[in-house]
């Protein structure tokens, strides 16, 4: 299941207590205080993967925590240090607190952030010995794990944004550039998630990202538009598909998408555009090279 927005707590784990102990052996002078210092906690540190492309593994998951340090020991040893907590998140999520303050942007793979950082752990009453204080009978706890609670967001990042109204023939292109085999049939809304593809041509990559279908109305929420919108504000060009097979309709269908991208976010505006034709075997000659000749009277 495709997820792209969910709430989570992330808690580090509890520095170790030291320990209350006392020397006692054989053929020892002089005993005394003997209890080891605790471990540190361990981090929370999430890092983006680049194999994963959503947030469906928090969707029960509504707390991660870190281990907890171990406590001191006798003969004063030192509790082990906890391991840190790796979290993979998707390339592309954003990290707010729950004020919706921007926390981090993991928009690169393999760039990570310590969220929840590590405390040490108590001293062992070994620790507290002083020239007045020659057997302290007590140790000290040690930190309690820091707690952060988060919205976590997901923008896709893909070099190339496919979009047009629905059964516009996107699925069809990517499922031909790419290995990506998305669901394709003879209706609307036919795309219910953003797939994410990649087309190798003489040995370069480039990530190709079909968008579900936009209508009129979708920076409110129409169709499945909000939703998805934000998802083609990281890529590079944007490829508007048209139905040529609409022939009457297919301009004005232009215009509105190029409307809806303009009230959401102005500055998509401002990205490269490919204006791509699809189902023009439905058309004359002449009335395809009269679709050509508007489009390149607007985009001029």
């Amino acid at each position: 299941m495709f997820i792209d927005a969910v709430d989570v707590k992330f808690r580090a784990g509890n520095g170790g207590n030291g320990l209350v102990s006392w020397r006692r052996e054989a053929r020892i002078a002089k005993w005394g205080p003997f209890g080891g210092d605790g471990g540190r906690w361990g981090d929370i540190i999430v890092i983006a993967d680049p194999n994963i492309n959503t947030l469906s593994d928090f969707r029960y998951v509504k707390e991660v925590a870190a281990e907890d340090g171990q406590r001191g020991w006798i003969q004063l040893m030192h509790g082990s240090n906890a391991e840190d907590k790796i979290v993979k998140l998707p390339v592309g999520t954003l990290i707010y607190d729950m004020d919706g303050k921007l926390l981090h942007d993991l928009a690169k793979p393999g760039e990570n952030v310590r969220l929840c950082i590590w405390g040490r752990g108590g001293y062992g009453n070994a620790h507290f010995v002083a020239a007045t204080r020659r057997t302290p009978s007590f140790a000290e706890n040690g930190d309690t794990g820091t707690k952060l609670n988060v919205h976590l967001e997901l923008k896709l990042v893909a070099d190339v944004g496919i979009i047009g109204i629905p059964s516009a023939g996107k699925s069809t292109l990517i499922s031909c550039l790419t290995s990506v085999r998305p669901k394709i049939a003879d209706y609307p809304f036919t795309t219910l998630i953003p797939n994410l593809g990649v087309m190798e041509y003489k040995g370069q990559n480039m990530v190709l990202e079909d968008v579900p279908g936009l209508i009129p109305d979708a920076h409110k929420g129409a169709g499945l538009g909000i939703e998805f919108l934000k998802h083609i504000e990281r890529t590079r060009v944007l490829c508007h598909l048209l139905d040529a097979g609409k022939y009457e309709e297919c301009i004005a269908d232009y215009d509105a998408i190029r409307n809806e991208l303009w009230l959401f976010n102005p500055e998509l505006l401002k990205k490269e555009e490919i204006i791509v034709l699809t189902k023009c075997d439905l058309l004359d000659p002449e009335m395809v090279a009269d679709l050509v000749s508007q489009i390149e009277k607007k985009t001029k």
